[in-house]
């Protein structure tokens, strides 16, 4: 077995299934990128309106709130491999649809919408589908994987579509991003095999999970209070412009701002990845409470400090969700999977952009150093009140296994039990797309 990050690594890719997903993930990442940055050239080179420009960039990610909760659920409802397809097909025709010349704005940010709309099924089947790929002792390398993976591909897409753009022009960028889309479901398509609806075969047989598990929503308040509070640990991305300004710093100094979570999530992914040992609480937890205390340091008003402290922040915040996923996931019945852990992704989506929303308008009060600071104390707050409802529901999970009936033998759970044996898996790591 491997003992370091890159080996883990290493055997991950060797399972065909998971290097298949992991590529078709990483094109329609990349792909997502190019089209926000024609986009936003687009609506700006038609209307010079800002307003308009953030309204469409907002249109790629509010839409899949909707999404994830109403959606979700056709990860279960349907094979798993054949939603992950299904959607894909559907993105790309809409990513080509909108490259069409003079297509009218209205119609474009319809398209917009419902592209993002369609992407949380897309995202539900993903990450359920994990477990089944990967073994168990390789799931945690996956999600580590994964999640440098697609911190590069987001910075990667952003980058090319900048030079793209100018290049071959905002609509052949959109056509590129429907053929990035369309590319992934062929992957999968060929590189994953079909299995059963999730409700279709857990009404024949049922899981370890379910018989082990069958209050698991008490079970799953620690960790949405854990995935929920990540909007504040990235409270410092949303004001890095005006933190700038503040310290007196150059333009420049903005980007490094920004880039400093991205490049510690990346650094905390790969963290993550490299650790074969049991997902417990304590492995969640203590980086949890932690996470937020890089942030206090706010108050110094430097920019290397800042800079530093807020990359450590998000490798912390990344360690944690990595290892979070694999309790989640021993926790929920197979045939829910994909409806929890799409809701779970829309969580963090929706809390990043309502704790943002909410620090742009403190920040006009207290400071943008301040209400970094207080973002951290607040996180660290957060988590220590989930350490303690974790205490609380865990003792009741361990009664209620022991008191059900052995599983079935005839098969072995792709999940394991929570806290009882090596972990194995998903933004998702930390999700931002």
């Amino acid at each position: 077995m491997a003992e370091d990050g890159r080996g883990n690594f290493s055997a991950a890719l060797s399972c065909a299934e998971f290097r298949a997903m992991w590529a078709a993930e990483a094109l329609s990442v990349a792909g997502d990128q190019l089209a926000r940055v024609a986009l936003a050239l687009v609506v700006f080179d038609r209307t010079s309106s800002a307003s308009l420009t953030a309204l469409t960039y907002a249109l790629t990610f509010a839409p899949s709130v909707l999404g994830g909760f109403f959606l979700s659920g056709l990860a279960d409802r349907y094979p798993r491999r054949a939603v992950i397809v299904a959607t894909d097909v559907v993105r790309g025709g809409l990513a080509i649809a909108m490259a069409l010349p003079g297509l009218p704005l209205p119609a474009m940010w319809c398209l917009v919408g419902v592209l993002t709309l369609v992407g949380a099924p897309f995202k539900g089947a993903q990450l359920a589908l994990l477990p089944d790929v990967l073994p168990a002792d390789l799931l945690q390398a996956g999600l580590g994987l994964r999640q440098v993976t697609m911190q590069i591909a987001q910075v990667a897409g952003f980058g090319l579509g900048g030079l793209l753009v100018p290049l071959l022009g905002a609509g052949s960028v959109l056509a590129i991003n429907g053929g990035t889309f369309l590319l992934s479901a062929g992957i999968v398509f060929v590189g994953v095999r079909p299995r059963p609806a999730a409700r279709q075969a857990s009404s024949a047989e049922p899981s370890a999970a379910s018989v082990a598990n069958p209050r698991y929503a008490a079970q799953l308040v620690a960790p949405v209070i854990l995935i929920s509070m990540i909007g504040l640990l990235e409270v410092p991305e949303g004001v890095a412009a005006p933190f700038a300004k503040t310290a007196g710093a150059a333009s420049f100094a903005v980007g490094l701002l920004m880039a400093a979570n991205p490049v510690g999530s990346a650094i905390g992914g790969w963290w993550a990845g490299r650790s074969r040992s049991i997902a417990s609480p304590s492995t969640v937890l203590i980086p949890a409470v932690a996470a937020g205390l890089p942030l206090t340091a706010a108050m110094v008003s430097s920019l290397p400090v800042a800079a530093l402290s807020w990359a450590v922040s998000g490798a912390l915040s990344t360690y944690y969700l990595v290892r979070l996923q694999p309790v989640v996931l021993a926790i929920v019945p197979d045939n829910r999977r994909g409806t929890v852990m799409g809701r779970l992704s829309t969580c963090i989506i929706t809390s990043q952009g309502v704790a943002i929303v909410v620090a742009g308008v403190v920040a006009d009060r207290i400071g943008p150093a301040s209400t970094v600071a207080a973002s951290g104390a607040l996180a660290s707050a957060v988590a220590l009140g989930a350490a303690f409802v974790w205490t609380r529901t865990r003792p009741r999970q361990e009664r209620a296994a022991e008191d059900e009936p052995a599983p079935p033998a005839r098969r072995r759970s792709p999940v394991f039990v929570a806290h009882a044996s090596p972990p194995g898996i998903s933004g998702g790591g930390k999700d931002r797309s």
